[in-house]
């Protein structure tokens, strides 16, 4: 029997949320192969949701969840006039 793993992670980038959001989840939509079960919602907040039954597959979406929302803040505040 395998188990099941799951992380969520939620995100508050204050007025730069929907940028950020905008941005990793057009990455997500077109990954249909991705070995994880990821759901990316918006609200105040950014929640993600990743499951999978490897936990180095999920461990692996997580970096790169968490390296996208690095880079994607950092390009807006780069460009700060």
């Amino acid at each position: 029997m395998m188990s099941s793993f799951n992380a969520t992670i939620t995100v508050d980038a204050k007025e730069k949320t929907k940028a950020i959001f905008d941005s990793i989840n057009t990455d997500n939509e077109f990954y249909p192969e991705n070995p994880t079960k990821t759901h990316m919602a918006l609200s105040e907040k950014i929640t993600i949701s990743i499951e999978s039954d490897h936990i180095p597959h999920l461990r692996a979406n997580l970096n790169s969840t968490l390296r996208l929302i690095q880079a994607s803040y950092d390009s807006i505040e780069s460009v700060k006039i």
